[in-house]
C-alpha cells in the first residue's frame, strides 16, 4: 500500500485547465459523495483540495488547514470566498477537460452543488496575461516536491491557495514599457531583474527569500478570460498555507504601508485554501477527512 501525493501537484502545466469549486448542497451529507470520488477519481484528471468547513462538517481537523483570510491591506481590500472543495483538472485539450468535468459532476451529484468555475490556458509559453513571464521564482523540479509536499503531520499532503486576479490590461497598457517593468520589477524584453526597481515592484513585495522563514512555495498558476473579464487564476502549493499567507500580507502593505504595484492594474476577486490528500494505491486516500 504505497502512500505519495497527487502527481498534479508537482507536474508541470498543461495548455488547458479547469477550476471547479464546490459547496455541499443544503442537508446533505456529503460522505457518499466523496466516497464515489475517493473511488473513481483517476489522478491523471488533476488536483483534488478540500476545504476547512468541509473537513468541520466531516467532525475532523487537518492540522494546519484553514479559511482563507479577508485582509485590508493599505488602500486595497483582500475578499476571501472560501468554498468546500476544490478541483482542478487538467489537459493537453479542451475535448479532455469537458469530459473529465463530466465525470465529476456525475460523482458529486447529490452531495455537492458547483459555486464556481472558470478555464484556464497556457498563454505564450508560461506568460501572464500582460506579457511577463509568470513563475520565474518557482523551485527547480529537483526541489519541487520538498517545497510542495509535507513531510510530517500529513505526509504526502499539500496545501494550495487558489486566487483569482482580474487584470484592467487596458489600464497597464496605458503605461509605457518601462513603467510597466517597474511595476511588474522585471524586464519584459528579457526577463530580467531590475536591481534598483521600486521598491512597490511586484517581484519585490514577492520575494519568497526575503521573508523569515523563507516563503517558497510551488506556483501553477494560469491565465483565464471570460467575455467579461480576464487574468489569471493563481494556484499555489506548499507544505504549509504560511508562506503564501506571508507573502499576501506585504504585497497588501500590512508590512511596511507600501502596496504592490499590481494592485494598479489587478485586483483579488476572490480566495481560498485547500488541503491535498494523498494518493494511496492510485486512489484518494481521504482517510484524514473521515472518509
Amino acid at each position: 500500500m504505497t502512500l505519495t501525493y497527487q502527481p498534479g501537484i508537482v507536474a508541470p502545466a498543461l495548455p488547458h485547465g479547469r477550476s471547479l469549486s464546490f459547496a455541499v448542497g443544503h442537508e446533505t451529507d456529503p460522505g457518499p459523495a466523496l466516497a464515489l470520488l475517493r473511488e473513481n477519481f483517476d489522478p491523471e484528471w488533476g488536483v483534488v483540495g478540500v476545504g476547512e468547513p468541509l473537513v468541520r462538517a466531516l467532525g475532523r481537523e487537518i492540522p494546519g488547514l484553514r479559511v482563507f483570510p479577508a485582509l485590508s491591506g493599505a488602500r486595497h481590500a483582500i475578499p476571501s470566498l472560501q468554498h468546500d472543495l476544490w478541483i482542478f483538472l487538467r489537459a493537453m485539450d479542451r475535448g479532455a477537460i469537458f469530459d473529465f468535468s463530466r465525470k465529476i459532476f456525475d460523482l458529486l451529484e447529490g452531495g455537492f452543488v458547483m459555486s464556481d468555475a472558470i478555464d484556464t490556458f497556457a498563454y505564450a509559453g508560461g506568460r501572464d496575461l500582460s506579457g511577463y513571464e509568470d513563475g520565474t521564482a518557482n523551485p527547480s523540479p529537483e526541489d519541487s516536491v520538498d517545497v510542495a509536499i509535507a513531510k510530517g503531520g500529513a505526509p504526502f499532503s499539500s496545501f494550495v491557495a487558489v486566487q483569482r486576479w482580474e487584470h484592467d490590461l487596458k489600464r497597464f497598457r496605458a503605461h509605457s514599457e518601462p513603467e510597466r517593468d517597474a511595476i511588474i520589477g522585471r524586464r519584459h524584453s528579457d526577463n530580467g531583474e531590475i536591481d534598483d526597481a521600486p521598491e512597490s515592484a511586484h517581484v519585490k513585495r514577492s520575494a519568497q527569500e526575503t521573508f523569515q522563514p523563507t516563503a517558497f512555495m510551488l506556483r501553477r498558476s494560469q491565465p483565464w478570460a471570460t467575455n467579461n473579464g480576464e487574468g489569471l487564476e493563481f494556484i499555489a502549493y506548499a507544505a504549509s498555507l504560511d508562506p503564501f499567507e506571508q507573502v499576501l500580507r506585504r504585497m497588501a502593505g500590512l508590512e511596511d504601508g507600501i502596496s504592490d504595484a499590481l494592485f494598479r492594474f489587478s485586483r483579488p476577486v476572490n480566495g481560498a485554501y485547500y488541503w491535498c490528500p494523498p494518493i494511496k494505491d492510485a486512489r484518494l486516500d481521504l482517510s484524514q477527512a473521515g472518509v
